[in-house]
Order: C-alpha cells, then structure tokens, then sequence
C-alpha cells in the first residue's frame, strides 16, 4: 500500500480524502529540515506540501523510494524540480486553488491603503480619536493597472470593476477580444499605462524580465499619489525606488504581500507612513487551503490507483517510449514558439500550428502543445509545460488551430507555427536535421539557422555591403558570430532580405541601437533560446 507523509499542515479536507481513498496510508511530519527530511522521505511513496518545507537536492539524495510530490498551492520554488526529475519523481500542483482568495487580499489592501485603516485604528489603541488625519480616497472612478492578467490578474480586475473603477492591463498573451470582453482596455506595454494608472497591481511570475519591473525610471513616470499593491512575487517592485517614491510623496501607498526573501521580519518599507504589509497572506483563508489541499490529495490519489500524471511540473503525460518518438518534433514546435514569442512582442489574437510531411502521423495535439508552451514560457504566473499550455492559453481568449498535409514537400517534416496579432502576423519554420531542431523559414523567406543559443533576427534591404556592415559592427563590439544564414523571396538582389546570426555572447544594448541606425535595417530582435542539448524537465531534459 503506497505510503504518504505530509509535511506541512494540511486542511483536514484533503486529509479525509486519503482516508476515503482505502488504499493509501498517510502520516503527519510538519517542520522537518535537513537529514531529518531527508530521512523521512525515504520512507514514503509520495509527499505532499505546502510553501514551508524546504525539499532540496540534498533531501532528495540518494531517495529509491519517492515517486511523487504533490504542491498544494501554485509556486513550487521550494522544490529542486531538476534533482526531483532526475531522479524520476513527478511534482504536481494545484494551480488553481488559491485564485479567488489572492485576488480579494489584494483588493482588501487596496481599500485599506485608500482608507489608511491601519494606522486610524493604531490611533484608536493609543487612545487617540483623530478623525481629520485619516481623509481616505474612494476606489470608484479611479483607475487599476493590471500587469499580468492570467486567472489572478483577471479576478482582481472583475472585482475592481465591480467596485466601479476603470481597469487597464498589460499581459503578453491576453487579447484583445478576451480583454474587452472582462470590459478591461489593454496597452501595448507596462510603461504605456503607468502614467494613467492611480493605482497598480502586478500578477505575474518573477523572472529576468520582471525582477525591478517597476524601478526609479518606472515610479517617475507614474502620476503623484499612485498607490503600489503586490501580492505576486517579491522583487517585482524595486524596494529602493519604493522608499524613495514614498519619501517624495510621488508614492502616496504601497501594500506588499510578498518580499524578495521570505520569511522577511525587516524592511526599511517597515514603519513608513503610507505603507501596509502582511506576510504572504494571499492564499490564507480557509478555502483556498482547502480547496488546494483537496486538489493535491486528489492527485496523489489519481497518481498512485491508476497512474495518471496530471499537472504535472516537470514529467510529460507520454510514457517513454512514445516521449522518445517524438522528442525532437516536440523540441522543433517548442523551440519555434519562443522564437516567436520573442521577435512579436504583441498579445496575439490567435495561433496557427501547421504540420506537413511525415510528421502528421505523430500526435499533433502534443506538438501544438508543445508550441503553446514554449511561446508562453517567461511570460505566466505559473510554470508552464505540455500538460497545462493549451489551457493557459484558452484563458487568455487566444485560438490555436492546427492544419495537416501529408503531401511531401521540400522537407520530409515540416512544422510552421504562426501567431497573429492585431497589427501584424508572425510566422517561422523548423524541422530536424538529423537530430537537431533547425530554422528553414522566417516568414516569406528562406533560411537556414541552428534553434539554440543567442540569435539575432534583422530584416534588410538586400544591397552590397549591408552584410559587411553587420559584421563589423558585431567585430567593434566584441561579440563573435558564429553562424549566419541570409534568405530573401526571389534569385533578384534589391529587394528585402533576412538575416539570422548565430551569436556567441549576449550583443550590449548599444550594438543593437547602432544596427538599427543602419539605413538598410528596418527591424532586429535578440532571440534567447536553450542550448542545443538542453531540453525542459517535460520533455525529459
């Protein structure tokens, strides 16, 4: 009989469905760190946790016995997911659970900043009645910017509009249709609504692209007495530009459920006028652990009685056999939508996925999922895999279409994704060469390009010395060119071209500014894509 342990506590819900289940024994083991965790791991079949546990590498170690881990709540930062995957034990988690519950606490922090319900009340304990010092503001008629609208980022615009405020938002994948239909307006970037905004929320996942997303340059542009709100990750917000902004008075609030580092007992933001801080409350009510406890009991439950993988962080649905079948289709599909997602910074409007060749004959529901997940991979509030893109996707009110051919064409396999937005439509091809992923085409034009390392896509008028000019300036600069291919639409020169350089380090900011100064270069984008070895978790990376 499979053995759980239960590592944090665990709403009594969840627990009465191991009970119910017959087949399962589970036993309480809260507050283990170090080789008292890893010990106790080695004795149980799966686990399940919450945020307080710490399962690392070396808890792990030398483990013959674990088979799953199952999160209850959404972030899985607290477990090493690459030595769990290399050991073969699937992590689960419950992504939805906590939604509803993230949303109200960032409302209520709203409402309390725009009230200053904390320090009126601190007033009344120190025996003060100070009625004219707490003037609030109302949040009817004022206006919400949303940064990442995913399930949380659309509940909290739900509620605001409820309470008669105007919303804005900002999220790669949310189109337009979708945004006007939850009556929110988007903009084409963050720094577009931060004039506009009186107060923002960010909803989005802490990566390169996020960390400091709102910085000094960010607080000057926004309008004076913006009140700041996070209950996402800690680091969004630059905490220096936050003291900063509050000191001038450009800030007139900010309420913070998250921090940088966790547990955090010390801040300079601790003790400021203006500022209201809980400790990572967002998913503390009784309902959100209950429903996130019931979840991943349900799928420890489902994992070891019939085998089912679901939600799964880090392994793909597909057994090995059938993985290894179609690991280098799904790594072409994959590869293609972070090119993709890369060059179009627009929310697209809807996807196209189109298979040619011998490839038809896989799975190409598994394939197109594979593109999902790579087009949306730095862009959600959750990790994003083969098992949960097309849903994601969906959520964002973003179509994607499949079409197959199995007439032969130039290539035996053939895919080519496509991603439309409001102004423009972007699209690219790959196939395998042997066994490596390659780029044959960028929009109307021929190429022939390697899918891995730092890539730089420029569009040019093709005339004498253009090429000549790219290389020297790349030469000035430092940075090696290890590849390049360059395709136009016809045999006859003068017409528009692309360029694909495989490049060797990261170009600096001024490299890419002077290479669009060119007056043959109308367009350039940096595209980061893994090493041609590396492949994620799911896809048995």
């Amino acid at each position: 009989m499979p053995r759980v342990i239960v590592l944090d506590p665990l709403s009594q819900d969840g627990l009465d469905l191991f009970e119910s289940a017959g087949n399962i024994e589970y036993e309480i083991r809260t507050g283990l760190s170090g080789d008292d965790l890893k010990h106790a791991l080695s004795e149980f079949d799966g686990a399940i946790c919450r945020s307080g546990v710490k399962i690392t590498a070396q808890s792990l170690e030398g483990n013959r016995r674990l088979k799953a881990i199952a999160r209850a709540g959404v972030g899985t930062d607290n477990i090493d997911k690459d030595a769990a995957t290399r050991q073969g034990i699937v992590v689960m988690n419950t992504p939805g659970g906590n939604t509803i519950s993230t949303a109200e606490h960032t409302i209520a922090l709203m409402l309390a900043l725009s009230r200053s319900i904390h320090p009126a009340y601190q007033s009344l304990i120190e025996g003060r009645w100070d009625r004219k010092l707490y003037m609030g503001t109302q949040l009817a008629g004022k206006t919400l910017g949303i940064i990442g609208l995913g399930r949380i980022g659309q509940a909290v615009a739900t509620r605001a509009l409820a309470l008669e405020m105007q919303v804005i938002g900002y999220d790669p994948f949310l189109s337009t249709q979708r945004a006007k239909d939850l009556g929110i307006t988007t903009c084409d970037s963050p720094k577009d609504m931060l004039p506009e905004v009186d107060y923002l929320t960010v909803h989005t996942p802490l990566n390169d692209e996020t960390r400091n997303l709102i910085d000094k340059e960010q607080v000057d542009q926004m309008k004076r007495g913006v009140r700041l709100v996070n209950c996402a990750r800690g680091g969004i917000y630059n905490e220096e530009a936050l003291v900063e902004g509050l000191k001038s008075g450009k800030i007139a609030g900010v309420a913070l459920d998250v921090y940088p580092s966790e547990p955090c007992t010390d801040s300079p933001l601790f003790g400021m006028p203006g500022v209201l801080c809980t400790p990572h409350l967002g998913a503390s009510t009784e309902e959100a652990q209950t429903n996130v406890a019931v979840e991943a009991a349900e799928l420890l439950i489902d994992f070891f009685t019939t085998g089912a993988i679901r939600q799964s962080v880090n392994m793909s649905p597909l057994d090995p056999k059938t993985l290894e079948g179609m690991r280098g289709a799904l790594n072409v599909a994959y590869r293609l939508g972070m090119l993709l997602a890369q060059v179009d910074h627009a929310p697209p409007i809807s996807c196209k996925v189109s298979y040619q060749g011998e490839v038809c004959k896989k799975d190409t529901s598994l394939l197109s999922s594979s593109f999902a997940a790579g087009l949306m991979q730095h862009a959600m509030d959750c990790e994003v895999n083969i098992v949960n893109a097309g849903v994601l996707l969906r959520e964002r009110g973003i179509e994607l279409i499949e079409e197959r051919s199995t007439d032969p064409g130039e290539f035996s396999s053939l895919i080519t994704a496509e991603v439309v937005s409001e102004h423009q439509t972007s699209c690219a091809s790959g196939t395998l060469f042997g066994s490596k992923p390659r780029l044959v085409r960028k929009g109307e034009f021929r190429v022939e390009a390697s899918l891995d390392g730092i890539l730089l896509l420029f569009n040019h008028r093709d005339t004498p010395g253009v090429i000549g000019k790219v290389g020297a300036l790349f030469g000035k600069h430092r940075v090696n060119i290890a590849q390049m291919s360059v395709g136009r639409v016809s045999d006859q020169p003068g017409g528009q071209a692309v360029g694909v350089l495989s490049l060797d380090s990261q170009p600096p900011a001024e490299a890419l500014r002077e290479l669009l100064s060119l007056d043959a270069i109308s367009r350039a984008s940096i595209v980061k894509l893994p090493a041609a070895n590396e492949l994620p978790a799911w896809m048995g990376g």
